[in-house]
């Protein structure tokens, strides 16, 4: 096993241990926020994916990925908060492209057995009912498009400190070293939780609703 996917294994293996909301996140929705892990997943072989309208091989797996559930059964959308671990300069080249802005939106997809599995260990809740917008259990796969979505990448920290000092990420993406997602309770680290909540909708409003 190459070095970067031991790290990435290991990036997930800490992502597990990270509530059904991304720690630090803030609202601004005037209902019930509806947010659900989908990677990584309880069931490694089950598990929500991004890809694009239309496409049947492009689809793009984060180390990370939270949704967001919004709208109504007839006009659904989902706002998604991805991580992903990169172990080089290409790698993070590479997976930058896959959240580049475009003029057509990514595509949510998630598979029927992962919506029909319980929210986690000791919440026996189906996950369909906790997305708020199906009506009933579902037989298909639930295709939702992608309305919002920042993305934190996790850089070796050669990768971190010569990022930070000559380049200008974009609206939607944060940086983080790599430690501060392999740490264990990761997710309880006040920087990291101060980071992502400017990573989240609520941080562009003054007072948020």
């Amino acid at each position: 096993m190459r070095p970067s996917q031991t790290l990435d294994a290991l990036v997930r293996e800490r992502l597990k241990q990270w509530p059904q909301r991304p720690p630090g996140v803030k609202s601004t929705a005037l209902r019930d926020d509806a947010w659900l892990r989908g990677r990584p997943s309880e069931d490694v072989r089950c598990h929500p994916f991004l890809k694009l309208p239309g496409s049947t091989r492009w689809r793009t797996l984060p180390d990370g990925l939270w949704l967001n559930f919004g709208g109504t059964p007839v006009d659904a959308y989902v706002d998604i908060f991805a991580i992903e671990a990169c172990g080089s300069l290409q790698n993070l080249l590479d997976k930058r492209s896959r959240f580049a802005p475009s003029t057509h939106s990514l595509l949510a997809v998630c598979p029927v057995q992962w919506l029909l599995s319980p929210v986690m260990p000791g919440d026996p809740t189906a996950r369909w009912k906790v997305t708020g917008v199906l009506r009933e259990e579902p037989t298909v796969p639930f295709i939702v498009p992608v309305r919002g979505m920042h993305v934190l990448y996790g850089l070796k920290r050669k990768h971190y400190q010569g990022f930070a000092r000559h380049q200008l990420p974009q609206a939607h993406e944060f940086f983080a070293p790599m430690e501060a997602l392999t740490a264990y309770d990761g997710d309880k680290n006040p920087d990291l939780h101060a980071l992502i909540a400017r990573a989240s909708a609520g941080a562009n409003f003054l007072t948020p609703p």
